[in-house]
Parts: C-alpha cells; sequence; structure tokens
C-alpha cells in the first residue's frame, strides 16, 4: 500500500517526541545490552581455555539459547499475566547472582565445562523474560507509528552494548583476569534493574476473570496458527536463524585459529560487527522509507548471508572483519523491522505470549544449528560451514522476500494509526479470556 504524498508546499512534520518512560526504558536495557555483551566474549574465551574441541565449544551457545526453545512460551505467557517492569528487574536481579557465583567459581580454581554450561542455560532461562518482558512494554509507552524508531533505538543500544562496547571490554577484561568480566557483569545487571523500576506507570495486563496458564497459551498458539503472515515469517525467519547460528557458535574457534587473531583481536572482530550493527539499526527506518519495506528486509537478509560465504571462502582477518560487519548490518537492521511488523500485527494483550510462541520457533532452532556448526566444522573445516550456512540463508532471505512481497498491503495497514487510539499510555489493555484470530 503507497503512502499519498503531502501536498505541494505542506511543511513537514517533525516527530514526536518519545517521551521520559521510553528514554528509562532505553537507559535500562543499554545497560543491561551492555553486560549482556561482555558476556559475549568473555564466556566462549573461558570455554576455550577449557577446551578447543568445537562441538564442546559450540555446545556452550547452543545451552544459552536452549531455553527460548523450552520456555519462551511460558515465559511469554508470565509477562502477559505480571508487572512486566517487575518482570525485567527480577531477571536481572537473578542474572546478576548467577555471575557472582560462576566470577567466585573462577577465582577459587573451580571452574568448569559443566559448570559454565549450566550458568549459560540459567542466564538463558532468565533472558527469555527479560527480553519478552521489555519487547512487550513497548507498545505501551510510546505510539503505533513510533515502533520503527523505538525499536531502531533499543536494537542500536543493543548492538552498541552487546558488540561494539561489550564485546572488546569482554575480551579486555578476560586478558586482564578471567573473573573480572563476571564481576562487572554482575554489578551493571544490579544497576539495569534499579533503572528499569523507575520507569513510571502499571504494566501488567487488566483481567477481568481468572485463566490458567495453559488456557493463555493455547489461546496464542490458536492465534498466531491463523495468523497466515506471521506463521509464514516464523517458518522462513526460524530457518534464518537455525543457519546462522551454525557459524555463531564456532565463531571463537574461526577467529583464533583461522583468522588468526588473539584473544583481543577476537574482541576487535566483534566490535567492527557492533560498528555494522550499530549502523543497520540506526539507518533502518530511513532504508524502510526509502526502499519500501519489503526490498528492504529482503535485501538485509541476503547480503547477511551473502557476507558469511566470503568469509569462508576468503580467510583474512580484515576481510573476515568487513563480512562480518556487513552480516551484524543486515541482521540488525532485518531485526528492527522484524519486530515492528510483530509489535504492529500482534494485539497488546496477547504480546508476550505470541512472541513466546513465535520466539520458541525462531531462536529455538539456534541451539539446534550451533551443534549442527560444531559438527561439520570438526568433519569437514570450520570454513565450509561458512560456505553451506551463506548459501542456505541466501535461499531462505528469498523465501521471506516473497513473503513478505506478497502481504505487503496487509502488512502496511498494519501500522496505520488507530483512529480510537490518542497516543502511548502507561499501561496494557485488557486481557480476554480469548482472543480471535485474523
Amino acid at each position: 500500500m503507497s503512502r499519498p504524498r503531502a501536498q505541494q508546499g505542506t511543511p513537514k512534520t517533525r516527530p514526536q517526541p518519545l517521551g521520559t518512560p521510553f528514554w528509562r526504558l532505553f537507559t535500562s536495557s543499554g545497560t543491561s545490552n551492555l553486560s549482556d555483551g561482555v558476556l559475549q566474549a568473555a564466556l566462549p574465551l573461558l570455554a576455550a581455555t577449557l577446551t578447543r574441541d568445537p562441538v564442546a565449544v559450540s555446545a556452550l551457545a547452543s545451552l544459552a539459547f536452549l531455553p527460548w526453545l523450552l520456555f519462551a512460551l511460558p515465559a511469554g505467557t508470565l509477562v502477559d499475566r505480571v508487572n512486566r517492569r517487575t518482570a525485567m528487574a527480577v531477571a536481572n536481579v537473578f542474572r546478576a547472582g548467577l555471575l557472582a557465583l560462576m566470577a567466585t567459581a573462577v577465582l577459587t580454581g573451580i571452574a568448569s565445562l559443566p559448570l559454565l554450561y549450566a550458568t549459560a542455560f540459567l542466564l538463558g532461562c532468565a533472558e527469555t523474560v527479560y527480553d519478552s518482558a521489555a519487547r512487550a512494554m513497548l507498545p505501551a509507552v510510546i505510539g503505533k507509528q513510533q515502533l520503527e524508531r523505538g525499536n531502531s533505538l533499543l536494537t542500536t543500544g543493543e548492538s552498541v552494548g552487546n558488540i561494539f562496547l561489550g564485546a572488546p571490554i569482554g575480551a579486555w577484561l578476560f586478558a586482564i583476569a578471567a573473573s573480572i568480566p563476571l564481576w562487572t557483569n554482575a554489578i551493571a545487571y544490579l544497576i539495569a534493574a534499579a533503572l528499569i523500576v523507575t520507569v513510571a506507570g502499571n504494566f501488567a495486563s487488566s483481567r477481568t476473570e481468572k485463566t490458567s496458564v495453559r488456557h493463555d497459551m493455547a489461546v496464542a498458539l490458536r492465534w498466531l496458527r491463523h495468523h497466515r503472515i506471521l506463521r509464514s515469517l516464523m517458518i522462513t525467519t526460524g530457518i534464518s536463524g537455525l543457519l546462522q547460528s551454525m557459524v555463531s557458535g564456532i565463531l571463537v574457534l574461526f577467529a583464533l585459529q583461522n583468522l588468526g587473531l588473539s584473544e583481543q583481536g577476537f574482541g576487535i572482530l566483534l566490535a567492527v560487527a557492533g560498528v555494522g550493527a550499530v549502523l543497520g539499526a540506526v539507518l533502518s527506518p530511513r532504508l524502510t522509507a526509502t526502499f519500501g519495506r519489503t526490498a528492504a528486509m529482503g535485501c538485509g537478509e541476503i547480503a547477511s548471508s551473502a557476507a558469511v560465504v566470503v568469509m569462508g571462502l576468503w580467510q583474512h582477518p580484515v576481510v573476515g572483519m568487513v563480512c562480518f560487519a556487513i552480516t551484524a548490518g543486515g541482521i540488525s537492521s532485518f531485526n528492527v523491522q522484524i519486530m515492528s511488523v510483530r509489535q504492529a500485527l500482534i494485539p497488546e494483550h496477547m504480546f508476550g505470549r505470541v512472541q513466546g510462541a513465535y520466539r520458541t520457533v525462531i531462536w529455538g532452532g539456534i541451539p539446534l544449528g550451533s551443534l549442527i556448526g560444531g559438527l561439520l566444522g570438526r568433519h569437514w573445516g570450520l570454513p565450509a560451514v561458512f560456505v553451506i550456512s551463506g548459501a542456505l540463508g541466501i535461499a531462505a532471505g528469498l523465501l521471506t522476500w516473497a513473503i513478505l512481497h506478497r502481504h505487503r498491503a496487509a502488512i502496511a495497514a498494519a501500522f496505520e494509526p488507530d483512529p480510537a487510539d490518542d497516543g502511548p499510555v502507561a499501561s496494557i489493555g485488557h486481557d480476554p479470556a480469548a482472543g480471535s484470530a485474523p
């Protein structure tokens, strides 16, 4: 659906301010994402000190994402039943406690792979609650037409924290002492928890009748099953996520062995990727406005996979860094856009559980992909994993593009402002016993 052109001489309207509640959410989320970024470098490096087996190292990434397969739907249902602000705070306090325990184990010399695996798994469990609550909370603090801008800023903060700043900081701190990044993260998660409770408002659904968790999950699954657009996108992007995770689990070994980077160099690799991710997130709204949502999303996914192929075929430190930045930029831009699409299409009162069901497929395939990548890397070599992942990712990107093109009018209509909506309010709407499927 094309937008009508502005009349000649009509002044451009300035974007509405996002408001104080959004910026407090942004600050808390940025602090938490910085902690996540430190872990992205510190935990794989810690695993690499314990083993150089590709399967054993990739198992760490697999276990970190396994909770999305097991608990994404229950976690989403939980955040639809409680105050989402409280859920975010509790999840971060829990993560702080886990890291303090792991740091103590490293400091006392009793750290082991099983203990590291358990920590990664439990951190992932907390992340399913935190992330589901954060994304479900956003539509309550900004308007529908601000979603892409809000998601762009949140994703930019996530990329800066996760990759650009967090990863090199994590690698640098790890090089000093393995326990330092863990202690640092524990403190940062506590700060993020304290920040989120300053966001004023009631972010819990108003429930007029009691329903069971099982019933709420069934409603979400039924709604998603009947939504043709989201159901199709869930399948293709789930395949893409599985393929991308084939290289993420072995990336640290590829960087150290095939690209010849040091531990600090691995941090720089992630930082360069962070630059690409930040640019992708920042430019995402402009790319959508310039090329249209369909072309912007399709090209982003395909470009990210093509760069992975080049990484596998041309193993050079500079080439690897540039290509990984392109990959991160394409994924980041696509994630901003696809999240905005989901937030526009899913009713706010059931966003947490529908998002949880959706992410069960999207993120649930990541543990499997990480293990597949480790197995292929052990038998065929690490570069072959990059080539296979990228080539199949291009095919999956073309399928996603076709789905977006077929449903472009319905997606555009979902972003039109609701005449009855006077703007964002700091509360979540009524949660009916059942939701109607589109």
